[in-house]
């Protein structure tokens, strides 16, 4: 009997998910097949997109990957590819409604995993996918145009997308006069790498603004941005890049699956509390804090659990990284980071991430090598 998978969602868990099924759960259970649904029909690489807002650094072929193509490698009977997004969840039936360019979809499934992600804050920011591959590749675009011509760049949020980006303008502009802006008293979080990482931009020459946190901005007349700090400071600057907050794609989900900020909660398992043979991972879930390297684990344990189930096993607890990594670049020559406790130096981050930031690994990650 066919055991359908529904995969929502084609960022890093979604597709690692799907791919490791069709890869290895498929080679003891034959009849097994995936439904992956995506909003897009790429794949974006979006560590990369700090680098990318730099003109002329990343060419869109390295950021972007077709999905479907991807998969072309696994029978046709055990994959099907849905451009779409989802709009709701019928628990008690077992599918999941899609909205579609010709229409609704149902989707049945025996088994159901949500990897819709979260998207950036401010939706005319290009830090995750939008609404279709054609609108974030505008959105990219237009950001590194108007990098190019901006003297006077506000960036805010000193987290690490706020530093990157800070980071890789000036890297390459010496002209242009950077401003980070950090709500708190330290930059990211003021995790113990804040200050190797501040000494790093400082040195790039990006301004640090600390206790400035954004109250509102507003479009001007001449093109410039004014932005408004908590403060009552005013400042008008040409280009205001606001990369703080992540909002979760949770909207289809019943308010019963999700915390109070609107992720899903998973138990150890990866499963969905309170919904049989669901399960979730990546910037969805309820974990405090998300990552690249994070999402691969659970999308392995996703995907392995869904295979003890199928078997009639217990299901296996997922586990993070067996220690904390959290590492930054800081232009394209220099980073700095930590492993667990131990600070790493600045050539080892140079080459795990400054160096290209991964993006040789968006092929990879589209069409399954990478597993």
């Amino acid at each position: 009997m066919v055991k359908t998978v529904v995969v929502l969602g084609a960022a890093y868990g979604g597709l690692a998910v799907a791919h490791r099924l069709l890869k290895y759960t498929r080679q003891t259970e034959p009849d097994l097949r995936v439904i992956l649904v995506s909003k897009t029909t790429h794949f974006y690489w979006n560590m990369g997109s700090v680098r990318a807002i730099v003109p002329g650094i990343v060419k869109d072929d390295q950021i972007f990957q077709p999905i479907e193509p991807g998969f072309a490698s696994y029978p046709k009977e055990s994959f099907e590819f849905v451009l779409g997004t989802a709009t709701g969840l019928d628990v008690a039936r077992k599918s999941a409604l899609v909205s579609t360019a010709s229409g609704p979809r149902s989707l049945p499934y025996d088994y159901l995993v949500l990897a819709t992600g979260a998207r950036a804050a401010s939706p005319d920011m290009p830090w995750k996918s939008s609404t279709s591959h054609e609108e974030t590749l505008r959105l990219l675009h237009a950001t590194a145009e108007k990098v190019k011509t901006a003297n006077h760049i506000v960036v805010a949020g000193a987290g690490p997308t706020g530093v990157e980006v800070a980071a890789e303008i000036r890297f390459e502009f010496k002209d242009k006069e950077v401003h980070l802006l950090a709500a708190e008293d330290e930059i990211l979080a003021g995790d113990s790498i804040a200050k190797p990482v501040e000494n790093e931009i400082a040195r790039l020459g990006v301004q640090v603004r600390k206790h400035a946190r954004v109250a509102n901005s507003r479009p001007l007349p001449d093109g410039k941005t004014e932005v408004k700090l908590m403060s009552g400071e005013v400042i008008r600057t040409d280009l205001y890049l606001p990369t703080m907050g992540l909002v979760p794609n949770t909207e289809y989900l019943d308010a019963r699956m999700l915390n109070e900020r609107k992720y899903v909660n998973v138990d150890e398992y990866m499963r969905v509390k309170g919904v049989e043979n669901v399960w979730a991972c990546g910037d969805i879930i309820s974990f405090p804090r998300a990552g690249f390297m994070l999402t691969d684990k659970q999308a392995a344990g996703v995907a392995k659990n869904i295979e003890l189930t199928i078997k009639g096993k217990d299901q296996a607890v997922v586990k993070g990284m067996p220690v904390d990594v959290y590492v930054c670049a800081t232009g394209r020559s220099r980073g700095a980071g930590r492993i667990g406790w131990v600070k790493a130096p600045s050539l080892m981050i140079w080459a795990v991430k400054s160096r290209n930031l991964g993006l040789p690994m968006a092929v990879p990650y589209a069409n399954g090598g990478q597993w």
